[in-house]
């Protein structure tokens, strides 16, 4: 991922009291020794939720999950909702049905709906491209359907495309703006967005957002690219030049604006 920069932006790093992150609250957290070394306070809000598409929905695109003999999975939101809609449908899978899992954690989750030990699960370690040999042995043999969200399976598509396979996307769960209205009137010294996503639902919450003091930390080049078509200015940005990690910046920037 491209390193993020904004050197048109001179930092005045004005004292921070308050940060909102835009993801659901985890267990644990690097975010907690921050909070807890730097005196401050950090709020978990995610701006996003995810929302299966409805059977009849689905319906409507004329496509049967059953008609396929092999499913590519690249997250636990489309074994989730691809099972759901069976079930729904009414739809057993064939015993014969072959599983691409993009990481061996989404391969974990999918022995919750099949009987691992009885299926053809096909792991890959992070990327689509780890799968290539086990695509390749059966391209010529096998149907791909590849469950997906309104964001689509870009890299995936990409490489089933140009590898010429017989594949299809299926949309069946959708990522959507979460109601933030009760936050009309709570201002943060920081706002942490990773996906564009999270920016889109901001604007869709509150469509006359002024930055004025609030800081934005920034994960990932996409996220820069929507935060700067809004006229946002970025004063946090991960990754970067030894700086991996989100906690790691938002660390960083602490150290001026806190010391």
């Amino acid at each position: 991922m491209a390193n993020i920069t904004n050197k048109d932006h001179k930092e005045s790093y004005d004292r921070i009291s308050s940060i909102l992150i835009s993801q659901p609250k985890p267990e644990r957290s690097s975010y907690f020794d921050i909070e807890k070394k730097w005196g401050i306070k950090i709020d978990w809000r995610p701006f996003i939720h995810v929302e299966g598409v409805t059977e009849k929905e689905f319906r409507k695109n004329r496509l049967k999950p059953d008609d396929y003999s092999a499913v590519v999975f690249n997250s636990l939101n489309s074994i989730e909702h691809f099972f759901r809609l069976c079930k729904e449908m009414r739809i057993e899978m064939s015993a014969s049905t072959k599983y691409f899992c993009l990481t061996q954690s989404i391969a974990n989750y999918l022995q919750k709906f099949i009987v691992y030990r009885k299926r053809k699960v096909f792991v890959g370690v992070r990327k689509v491209e780890d799968l290539s040999a086990s695509f390749q042995k059966h391209k010529e043999t096998e149907n791909f359907l590849v469950p997906c969200s309104n964001l689509g399976s870009d890299s995936i598509v990409k490489f089933l495309t140009e590898g010429e396979y017989n594949f299809q996307e299926a949309m069946m769960y959708k990522t959507v703006s979460s109601d933030l209205s009760d936050l009309k009137d709570i201002t943060y010294d920081v706002l942490v967005f990773f996906s564009p996503t999270g920016i889109k639902s901001l604007f869709e919450n509150f469509p006359d957002f002024a930055q004025k003091k609030t800081r934005m930390a920034i994960y990932g080049s996409k996220t820069s690219n929507a935060v700067r078509e809004k006229g946002l200015t970025i004063n946090i940005a991960a990754p970067a030049e030894n700086v991996p990690s989100m906690s790691m910046a938002i660390t960083n920037y602490l150290k001026l604006s806190n010391k």
